[in-house]
């Protein structure tokens, strides 16, 4: 194992050290391993809190920010967060129109953040949850009963965050979140499989000439392991089971292809250009796209496509400024 770290057991401890100080405008709360905004949302707003597995960067921290969220709670790599964690976090977030839980679909994750709400609802703090749950490789997975969640995450914490800022109401941004969970789709394809610090060896052996179809962004195995094609091929792998999964008309839509940590961006965008062709063949029109490492696994190889069908209002909240680590613009 080759990587840029003082000790498996303090990574995420040193990390955490490293954004605070790499990014003035967040504050890090180093006992809880929670990363806030540093001038916190105007009373009166529904702020929004997420969190998970470290190893996934950007996602969440680096997604903390105006036009997103509040505060992002870390875990271990690939280990949940606890549930004292994302009270913390939110009781700190609480500006008084209540808190949004966005939580990807895995067990770990989604049982903490439930506990977490139940707790916070005790002390009198209104919590609302919406689970993400758009992978279409399988529909149940090694962690998660159902499908995992995973690259449109990032997607829904721009688009809510964006609502959360115009001030809607609770109720409204959960509505919104519903809607958007609802309409987007994703796929992924490792090369390779990822290293975590702590076990000092890949999570899971894939020969030098095999690809692992639907991976898991914590390396749980996809649909089937097959010999390594060319990059058309592998986005046809990636763009027909989301097409078959959900209607997207002729559009619009936003897309995301994102880098699993691994993946050099010249190869992103040849992988993007083949997505591409592929969508406007079957007739759909791509608004905005993304293209970039997102929400990463680790150092693994590989990448995902996200499509989101939108409409006016997506689209519009879509585009409105946000000043995060990992996306900015508008401002």
């Amino acid at each position: 194992m080759k990587k840029f770290i003082n000790d498996p057991a303090s990574v995420l401890a040193d990390a955490l050290n490293g954004i605070a100080k790499a990014h003035p405008d967040q504050t890090v709360d180093f006992k809880n391993r929670v990363i806030y905004r540093a001038a916190p949302k105007e009373a009166g707003k529904v702020a929004l809190i997420s969190g998970g597995g470290s190893g996934h960067e950007p996602l969440h921290g680096g997604f903390v920010g105006y036009g997103m969220l509040d505060a992002a709670c870390a875990g271990e790599v690939f280990t949940s967060p606890t549930p004292d964690q994302m009270l913390e976090a939110t009781n700190t977030v609480n500006r008084g129109a209540g808190v949004l839980h966005i939580v990807k679909n895995y067990t770990g994750d989604v049982l903490n953040f439930e506990m977490a709400a139940e707790l916070a609802a005790a002390e009198g703090i209104e919590v609302a949850s919406v689970v993400v749950n758009d992978d279409v490789a399988v529909e149940d997975s090694t962690w998660t009963a159902g499908r995992r969640g995973v690259g449109l995450t990032v997607l829904l914490e721009k688009i809510v965050g964006a609502a959360s800022e115009e001030g809607r109401d609770l109720a409204a941004i959960v509505a919104l979140a519903e809607k958007v969970n609802a309409n987007g789709r994703s796929m992924g394809i490792a090369l390779t499989s990822c290293t975590v610090p702590a076990v000092g060896k890949p999570t899971f052996d894939l020969p030098e000439d095999q690809m692992e179809v639907g991976v898991g962004i914590h390396g749980e195995p996809g649909r089937s392991r097959v010999a390594i094609e060319p990059a058309s091929k592998i986005a046809e792998r990636l763009v027909t089971p989301i097409l078959a999964d959900f209607q997207f008309g002729d559009g619009p839509v936003i897309v995301m292809l994102n880098g699993l940590g691994g993946t050099p961006l010249i190869e992103l965008y040849l992988m993007y250009a083949e997505v591409a062709k592929l969508l406007e063949q079957a007739g759909v029109s791509v608004a905005r796209v993304l293209v970039g490492n997102y929400i990463t696994s680790l150092d693994m190889q590989g990448c995902s496509v996200t499509i989101l069908k939108v409409d006016d209002e997506l689209l519009g909240l879509w585009d409105a400024p946000v000043s995060t680590p990992g996306i900015r613009w508008g401002i």
